[in-house]
C-alpha cells in the first residue's frame, strides 16, 4: 500500500469578523497539515494547488458578521476564500483530470480540497498568462462583460462614464465601451491611474476625484450633454452626482459600491428622484446570473487580447504571505490594476 503524502499547507485565516476598514491583523498566515489525496468519502472531489489568488473588494463583505445563512460569509478560524487559478493534484470528478487547470471559486491556503468543483471552469487556452483568469478571463471579466452589454444594452456613439475605471474591472468597461464607438470618461484614485486610463486604456478622459470639490461640477465638464451609461462602482456620492447629470432614458449598472464597504453607516442618496424624472434604468447585477455566457465571452475577448485590441494591467503581489496587505490595500488605492497574489510558480 502507497504511503500517503502529508504536507504543510499555509493558509490565511480570518481572525474575527471585521468592522469598519480591514488590517492585516484581521487575517493570520499559519500553518496546518493536509493529505494530498482526495479522501475515500469525497466523490466528485478536487485537490488543487493553488498557483494565484484574487483579490477583490466583494471579498470584505464576506467578513462581516451576518445574520440567517450566507453561504459566502466566512467563518473566523477558517481561510479566506475568493477566486483563484489552481493546478488539479488529484481528482475524483469525472469530468477533471490530474493535471487539468482550473479557474474559480477556492481558499487561502497552498493547497484546497474542493468538495463542489461544478463552479469551477476549465482552462482551456495556456497562450496568456495564467493570471488572466483571475481577472480578465475570469470574474471581473465576466462582470465588465455583463454589466456593460448585458445590463446597460450600449449603442454606438453613447456617452459612458466608469467609477474606479483603474480596477480590474473598470479598466475592461472602458475599452468594451471604446470597441462600441462610444465616448468615455473613467475616475480614479490618482494622477498615474488617471494617466492610465487615457494613455493604456484608450478612455477619452479621466479625472482623479480626490481632486474634485464638486463631483457635480466635474461630470458636467466631461459630460455637458449628459451620461447615457453609468458603470457604478464606488456609490455613495459619486452616485449621487452622478444621477443629477444622466440624461433622459440612462442606464446604471450597480457592479459595486466601494465607498461604502467599510462604514458603520451606509450613506444616503438623495438625488433618486431623477430616476422618475430622467426615466433611467438603475439595475444592480451579480456575475453568477451570467456565467452561462462564459464561452461567449471568452470567445470575443480572447482574440482581442491576443491580438493587443484590449490592455490589461495586473498589480502582482508574491508569495502567500503578502496576500492580507494585497487584500488591505484594495481600499486604500495602493494597487494599479487588477490585484493578483501570486502562490506558487508550480
Amino acid at each position: 500500500m502507497a504511503e500517503e503524502v502529508i504536507n504543510n499547507n499555509k493558509q490565511v485565516i480570518l481572525k474575527d469578523y471585521v468592522k469598519g476598514f480591514p488590517k492585516e491583523s484581521d487575517m493570520l498566515v499559519t500553518t496546518s497539515t493536509i493529505k494530498l489525496k482526495i479522501p475515500d468519502d469525497c466523490h466528485h472531489a478536487i485537490l488543487v494547488k493553488n498557483l494565484y489568488f484574487s483579490c477583490d473588494p466583494y471579498m470584505r463583505n464576506q467578513m462581516n458578521k451576518v445574520q440567517g445563512n450566507d453561504p459566502y460569509s466566512l467563518v473566523p478560524g477558517s481561510p479566506i476564500a475568493g477566486h483563484g487559478v489552481a493546478r488539479v493534484i488529484d481528482s475524483s470528478h469525472p469530468d477533471i483530470k490530474k493535471g487539468d487547470l482550473v479557474w474559480g471559486f477556492t481558499r487561502w491556503e497552498e493547497y484546497s480540497l474542493i468538495r463542489d468543483p461544478d463552479t469551477l471552469f476549465k482552462i482551456q487556452d495556456t497562450d496568456v498568462p495564467l493570471s488572466y483568469y483571475t481577472g480578465i478571463l475570469g470574474m471581473p471579466g465576466m462582470t465588465a462583460y455583463a454589466g456593460f452589454y448585458e445590463v446597460c444594452s450600449p449603442k454606438k456613439g453613447e456617452t459612458v462614464y466608469v467609477s474606479a475605471a483603474s480596477g480590474a474591472v473598470g479598466q475592461l468597461v472602458g475599452q468594451f465601451a471604446k470597441l462600441m464607438g462610444c465616448y468615455v470618461v473613467g475616475s480614479a484614485g490618482s494622477k498615474d491611474k488617471v494617466e492610465l486610463l487615457k494613455n493604456k486604456f484608450g478612455f477619452d478622459d479621466g479625472f482623479n476625484y480626490k481632486e474634485e470639490q464638486d463631483l457635480n461640477a466635474a461630470l458636467k465638464r466631461y459630460f455637458p450633454d449628459g451620461i447615457d451609461i453609468y458603470f457604478e462602482n464606488v456609490g455613495g456620492k459619486m452616485l449621487d452626482a452622478v444621477l443629477l447629470n444622466m440624461k433622459t432614458h440612462g442606464r446604471i449598472a450597480v457592479c459595486g459600491m466601494i465607498s461604502q464597504y467599510n462604514l458603520e453607516q451606509p450613506e444616503g442618496v438623495h438625488n433618486l428622484f431623477t430616476l422618475v424624472t430622467k426615466r433611467i434604468r438603475m439595475e444592480g447585477f451579480t456575475v453568477l446570473d451570467y456565467y452561462h455566457l462564459y464561452q461567449k465571452f471568452v470567445d470575443m475577448v480572447l482574440p482581442l487580447i491576443k491580438e493587443g485590441k484590449i490592455n490589461y494591467v495586473e498589480d502582482i503581489a508574491e508569495g502567500l504571505e503578502s496576500a492580507p496587505s494585497a487584500l488591505v490595500g484594495l481600499f486604500y488605492g495602493r494597487n494599479v490594476g487588477k490585484q493578483v497574489v501570486l502562490v506558487s510558480r508550480e
